[in-house]
């Protein structure tokens, strides 16, 4: 293997978190601010890129973190690796409600793609790289923009997504109408297009936006029932507004509950 073979152990239900554990000598690269805990002899490094150019030289880190720039995260990643005797753990925490996903490259034909934001932490050796859509609907239109990452090689990735996860094999032209934030990431073999939902009500009244993500099999898909966006959204429109009503809104007695909680002043 060319990439870092690690084992690894998912903990938690709603706020899960990853426990990487390392060999002597063996590393995992992460998303800057996933970090949660690490043993002892765990040392951390920052890294340009994704670490997986590094034997390129200089040019091959710069072309690394520039692809990650195109992606809008960071030009670095954090790399730990184990500088002491036997097996040693470092955690990544999920960002938000979810779930952490482990996607074993080797088993999906060493090429996954995913939306930009879901890539947690992999093995070293693990490339991050960028998916450009070659199609102008997609671009525009799929929620995720004209670019999207792609993780390759042959070892182990992690990704997480928010609230429940779908993981759907769909055979040889089968295909699957997800909405355009729902979508995770598919395996290469996946054809991924836009479609129009199509009717005047629908468009209009329907409340579901106007385009569905159209994946085509064969090759494996997983969709998150809560994207960030949408949790996001809620939040703050149920979040009380300046000059707006406070947080008894809604409710019968909530004007007296913001009295007896102090939150109108006279």
């Amino acid at each position: 293997m060319n990439a870092h073979e690690i084992e690894y152990e998912i903990s938690g239900e709603e706020m899960q978190f990853v426990e990487v554990i390392l060999d002597p000598g063996e590393s995992v690269v992460a998303e800057a601010g996933s970090f949660m805990m690490m043993d002892q002899d765990i040392q951390m490094e920052t890294i340009f890129g994704d670490g997986s150019k590094q034997n390129e030289g200089v040019l091959g880190s710069l072309f690394s973190a520039g692809k990650r720039l195109l992606t809008g995260e960071s030009l670095f990643m954090t790399a730990f690796l184990n500088v002491g005797q036997g097996k040693k753990g470092v955690s990544f925490a999920s960002p938000y409600p979810g779930k952490i996903i482990p996607i074993d490259l080797s088993a999906f034909g060493e090429k996954f793609i995913c939306q930009k934001d879901a890539f947690l932490c992999a093995a070293k050796g693990v490339s991050v790289g960028i998916e450009f859509s070659r199609k102008l609907g997609r671009g525009f239109f799929g929620g995720e923009g004209f670019i999207m990452q792609k993780l390759e090689g042959d070892g182990l990735a992690f990704i997480h997504a928010g609230g429940t996860i779908a993981k759907k094999e769909l055979k040889a032209g089968e295909v699957l109408k997800v909405d355009t934030g729902c979508l995770v990431g598919f395996t290469q073999n996946v054809q991924y297009d836009i479609s129009f939902v199509g009717g005047i009500k629908n468009t209009l009244f329907g409340g579901e936006g106007l385009f569905f993500a159209s994946l085509q099999g064969p090759g494996t898909v997983y969709i998150q029932s809560l994207p960030f966006s949408r949790l996001a959204s809620r939040v703050w429109a149920a979040a009380p507004k300046m000059g707006g009503k406070g947080k008894g809104e809604g409710s019968l007695l909530g004007g007296i509950g913001d009295l007896l909680d102090g939150d109108n002043r006279f």
